[in-house]
């Protein structure tokens, strides 16, 4: 059996139509390209969906069994729409167990997603769709207008801009320009980290997680609100510390605070684990195999840490623990923490071979 893959990376069919992915069939993909192109008709997926099913009946005509996919993504391009194509697949794949597959893309984007296809089954093409254009739409304000109508890229360019215009107002108006400038670095710098590494995101998709955990009456909720209350402890803790020494050099007040607070915030971690690895227990009957590659990863963390953290105080020749006769151990702490982070990395890739290679088999 093959299947004729089209993906939308960014969810435009669920943001828009109403439809969650995966669609499976001719029928039913048939509908969810009507159903968008009824809500938008200028989006390109609505296309490639119609192309999708046009290569999927020239295959029929061929007498191979074919079938018809649309997997989508999420609406914040990055780790998390890439993580709910492959998902999707792997259901698709369970349900419908084909040979090989030809892939469908309007565009670069939806291309990125296509080694997370290639791991789970033989691709036999690729097929671009292009879509002709008018002269009149080809005309740069145009597209620029148009362009600005999608919110993922208003998100990343009049956003910024509107932050930088917005702080500077503030500052101008109120005559502290310097401090309007100090406030627009830090405003721009979080936003920048947020964008980069999708914490935006993960928060939604957290808070998301947290209303169906509690609906459903999991741990995992329960666990995350301790984990999240160890690493307030944590800051707590830090800067108990700190504030009981104000003589101290800000360097050896700064070592004090992580000194007190990394222990609560690598507890904190660990309790964050072992909920969703309770949950998952609980559901399928076993832990998952990032619960011991997560554990051994924040144990790393914490002998390299402290070994670390001492080992600078006794280099500025500060008080504490740390003394000359010492060192070997520091330096031990250090290197079996590099070790531990070293074996996390080791079995993370261990179990992708492991999950790959007993994917590859049936086919």
């Amino acid at each position: 059996m093959r299947l004729v893959v089209c993906v939308d990376r960014d969810d435009d069919l669920g943001r828009k139509a109403g439809v969650q992915g995966p669609v499976v069939g001719r029928a039913a993909v048939l509908d969810a390209a009507m159903k968008l192109g009824t809500a938008d008709p200028e989006d390109a997926d609505t296309n490639a969906m119609f192309a999708a099913v046009r290569l999927r009946d020239e295959i029929a005509r061929l007498g191979d069994e074919c079938d018809v996919v649309v997997l989508t993504g999420s609406p914040k391009v990055g780790v998390l729409s890439d993580r709910k194509v492959g998902e999707q697949f792997d259901r698709v794949l369970q349900g419908h167990p084909a040979t090989s597959a030809h892939l469908i893309s309007d565009g670069a984007e939806d291309e990125f997603v296509f080694p997370i296809l290639y791991s789970r089954i033989q691709i036999d093409g690729v097929h671009r769709v292009h879509i002709r254009q008018s002269a009149s739409l080809e005309s740069t304000y145009y597209t620029v207008l148009q362009a600005l109508k999608d919110p993922k890229l208003r998100a990343k360019t009049v956003l910024p801009l509107a932050l930088v215009l917005l702080t500077l107002g503030i500052a101008a108006a109120t005559g502290i320009i310097w401090w309007g400038v100090i406030g627009l670095a830090i405003l721009l710098g979080v936003y920048l980290i947020f964008w980069t590494f999708d914490i935006d995101e993960a928060l939604i998709e957290s808070l998301r997680s947290a209303s169906t955990d509690i609906r459903q009456g999991s741990v995992a909720f329960g666990f995350g609100l301790f984990a999240i209350a160890l690493i307030g402890v944590g800051f707590l803790e830090g800067y108990n510390v700190t504030v009981g020494h104000p003589n101290d050099t800000p360097i050896n007040r700064g070592l004090q605070f992580l000194v007190q607070s990394t222990v609560w915030w690598l507890v904190g971690s660990e309790v964050w684990e072992s909920g969703r690895a309770i949950r998952r227990y609980l559901i399928r009957g076993r832990l998952p195999r990032t619960y011991p590659i997560a554990t051994t990863s924040i144990t790393g963390i914490g002998f390299t840490s402290y070994g670390i953290l001492y080992l600078v105080r006794y280099l500025e020749g500060l008080q504490g623990p740390a003394g000359p006769s010492q060192l070997p151990l520091l330096a031990a702490a250090i290197v079996l923490g590099l070790a531990l982070v070293i074996s996390a990395g080791v079995l993370s890739q261990y179990f992708k071979a492991r999950a790959q290679s007993s994917t590859a088999a049936p086919g």
